[in-house]
């Protein structure tokens, strides 16, 4: 009798353990996003440089549609190009939900005037709300700006996990 017992009730545990485990699985996305930006550069006390950047943007990304960001960093020359470091970035989707990020890198001279291109620059997603608060991931930042008007474009490639 016992054993008429024990097997229905280990088939029901295997079954939910099964679709518990399936439930969990989350796969990273393509997470691309193309903007135009302006940066504002100026003094800033939490740079160990003294020195950093408020960016202000928009653009449009196939996983996130339409989105607003905001961004600020530090940034410290080197030589003819430039550091940014401690950077931090939040996406604003249509629907109110945020994704946050850090991020870091160079800007480098194209020859070309005042015009600069990111070298080396990643990012990394620290969080968000709604559906991102526990999203992570990353990946490049490419793009560029004026750095005589900073304006400018960027693109952020990579893979999202949302959890």
């Amino acid at each position: 009798m016992l054993s008429s017992i024990l097997r229905p009730a280990t088939a029901c545990l295997l079954l939910s353990v099964a679709f518990g485990a399936s439930a969990g699985n989350k796969t990273y996305q393509d997470l691309e996003l193309s903007g135009v930006l302006q940066e504002i550069p100026g003094p800033s006390p939490r740079c160990a440089s003294q020195f950093g950047g408020t960016i202000l943007g928009y653009g449009n990304s196939a996983l996130l549609g339409r989105v607003t960001f905001l961004a600020s960093d530090c940034i410290t020359p080197s030589g003819t190009s430039y550091t940014f470091s401690d950077g931090r970035f939040m996406i604003t989707t249509l629907t109110g939900e945020l994704l946050f990020a850090a991020y870091s890198g160079q800007f480098v001279p194209t020859g070309e005037g005042t015009k600069y291109v990111f070298s080396n620059a990643t990012f990394q997603i620290t969080g968000g709300t709604g559906r991102y608060a526990k999203a992570s991931g990353g990946g490049d930042l490419v793009g560029g700006e004026d750095m005589a008007t900073g304006q400018g474009t960027i693109q952020l490639k990579g893979r999202i996990l949302v959890k």
